[in-house]
Parts: C-alpha cells; sequence; structure tokens
C-alpha cells in the first residue's frame, strides 16, 4: 500500500497533458494573468479538467454531477512515428472531448500501465498489474471523499484490459463508488454506420500497435506530436503457428483472434517470442505502412466514440440521477 501510494504522488506531479480548445470556464476573472513568456507552449484551460480546475471549480461541478471519467493507459513505445505516450495522450484528449459534452470530471491518475513486452525499445515504462489497480482505486476513495459517486474508466491501452475490469470490480465491491468499464458498456451506443470511414484501404492484414488505426486517431487528437515522415512498414517475425493462422485472424475469425491475442505480445521473459522486439524491426505490430493513416479516419473513430460514450452517459443519468441512492 505504501508503495503503491508513493509512485501515485510521483506520478500525479507530471499530469498537465496536451490541451484541447473549450469554452471558457463559468467564473470569469477581472485581471486575467499576463499570457505566458516562459518559452513554453501556452496552457489552455480545459473545462471540467481536473489539473486545470480550482477548487471552487471542482465544488461548483459537484452540484451538477457526481460523474468521473479516468483514463487507464501506458507510457510505451509506438514505433518511429508515434510519442511514448500515444496511448495516454490519445486517451486523454478522448476523455476531454466527453467531459466537454457530458459535464463530468476527467481526472487523469497516471500515465504508465502495463507494458513489459515493449521493455527492449527504449522510453516503456511499465508497472506491475497489482501496483496499477491499488493507485486507481486509491485515487478513487480520494474522489469519493470529496462527494463523487460514480466512476468510468477509458481503458486506452489493450494490456489494461484485464487490470481495468479489476479497478472496476474492486471499486463495486470494497468502496461506496459505483464502476465501469466505459469500453463494455458503449457498444449498444456505437454509430454502425461509421464503421466503413474507419477501415483502411488494401486488403485486410496484420494492423495493430502503432498501425494506421492508432496513428489515424493520433493524427486527429495530438497531429502536433506525430510524425509520418519517420513512419515506415515494419518487417514481422511471428512464431511459425502463429504466422499459420493469420490469415483467420485478419479474415476476422474471434477464435482464431482471441487465441493470437493470448500468445502475442507477451513479455521476453515468458520464454514465448512475442515480445514486440522478437516480433517487429520497428516495434510496430502490423505490415501496413503507418503512413496511409489518415487524420479523416481518425476523426470519424473518435466521433463515434465520443458519442457513443456521451449517450451512455445520458442513459445513466436517466436510470440513476446525480444524488441519488445512499
Amino acid at each position: 500500500m505504501n508503495r503503491a501510494l508513493v509512485v501515485f504522488a510521483f506520478l500525479a506531479c507530471g499530469l498537465v497533458g496536451v490541451a484541447t480548445p473549450a469554452p471558457a470556464p463559468a467564473q470569469a476573472t477581472s485581471d486575467p494573468a499576463p499570457a505566458s513568456d516562459n518559452g513554453l507552449p501556452e496552457v489552455v484551460k480545459v473545462r471540467n479538467y481536473l489539473p486545470h480546475m480550482t477548487r471552487p471549480e471542482v465544488e461548483d461541478l459537484l452540484t451538477r454531477s457526481d460523474m468521473v471519467l479516468i483514463p487507464v493507459a501506458s507510457l510505451e513505445q509506438h514505433g518511429t512515428h508515434l510519442p511514448i505516450g500515444t496511448d495516454y495522450l490519445n486517451g486523454l484528449q478522448q476523455a476531454k472531448l466527453i467531459g466537454q459534452r457530458a459535464d463530468i470530471l476527467v481526472a487523469p491518475i497516471m500515465m504508465p500501465g502495463q507494458s513489459p513486452y515493449h521493455m527492449e525499445f527504449a522510453g516503456t515504462v511499465t508497472l506491475p498489474s497489482e501496483l496499477i489497480q491499488e493507485v486507481f482505486v486509491e485515487a478513487a476513495k480520494s474522489l469519493m471523499q470529496h462527494g463523487f459517486k460514480r466512476f468510468l474508466f477509458l481503458n486506452a491501452h489493450g494490456g489494461n484490459r484485464a487490470i481495468t475490469g479489476f479497478i472496476v470490480d474492486r471499486i463495486n465491491q470494497e468502496t461506496e463508488g459505483i464502476a465501469l468499464d466505459l469500453g463494455t458498456v458503449t457498444g449498444p451506443f456505437m454509430d454502425r454506420t461509421t464503421t466503413p470511414g474507419t477501415a483502411s484501404a488494401g486488403p485486410p492484414v496484420l494492423d495493430r500497435h502503432g498501425g494506421t488505426p492508432e496513428t489515424s486517431r493520433a493524427l486527429y487528437l495530438i497531429p502536433e506530436l506525430v510524425d509520418l515522415e519517420a513512419a515506415y512498414a515494419a518487417e514481422l517475425t511471428l512464431p511459425p503457428h502463429m504466422e499459420a493462422m493469420l490469415p483467420e485472424v485478419v479474415a476476422g475469425d474471434p477464435t482464431a483472434l482471441a487465441v493470437f491475442l493470448a500468445e502475442g505480445l507477451k513479455d521476453e521473459a515468458t520464454g514465448k517470442g512475442t515480445s514486440a522486439r522478437e516480433m517487429s524491426t520497428t516495434g510496430v505490430w502490423g505490415v501496413r505502412d503507418p503512413a496511409e493513416a489518415t487524420r479523416e479516419r481518425g476523426r470519424v473513430g473518435v466521433e463515434a466514440s465520443v458519442n457513443a460514450a456521451v449517450a451512455f452517459i445520458a442513459r445513466w443519468n436517466e436510470l440513476r440521477p446525480p444524488g441519488t441512492g445512499r
């Protein structure tokens, strides 16, 4: 417990993130602070984004909502063209967009996640699963003391899927809070007509970590940090039995995909031969050139996800209005 709290305190100090322009805060000041002249980019205040808020602004939000949206992300290599913080930044920016429309608190807790299979590439930071879930549960308990009751976790890194589920279950089983994994509840609210717009050109191929889907989202959410000129197709080396099942995986066979992902992208120490470095020359897990990504594809995908999240939150508020229950 003490170790988790120490790490939480250390990591939380750096959570500024990439600013997203947003409506001006409700409380206007008569004597605004001067623009920054320290040589760093200007920080644009984002409504409902906890690191930017004052205590009175948090108290004001609590009169309207008891809901918190918390990204769960990672700091890990994303090839030669995307930043180490891609998962964190993409998830955070999407959470900010949801927070503007749904009027809920957006509270990033920490940047790293569980990414041991990327550790052979420089810049990756990984934490044990037990430590990650302990930090998020303790952070949620802190927000409960201030009056927040409901928690949505936006998992922005596939390697955190089981951890996110455990965080949600612990909050529901051990605390007064009510928690849900956003990714598991928005399906019925997704606009399936947008699916064709999110597809890439050409025949289906393996195109996952750091590939065109993730790069397209980054081009829409954090374009300043994407270097497409540095992108090039990876050369992959899969274990023979995984190579053999790949056609069924890319064809959409759900069983083949489940078996493939159970073994693929695992820590070098497991001996499976499927760490990022063991399978990919660039760290991208896919054969399509990431430079084929487009901002429009990213926009369509992000907007579909944001719309679905906002619709779910509205429905949750109908079923359980803020302030109801014990």
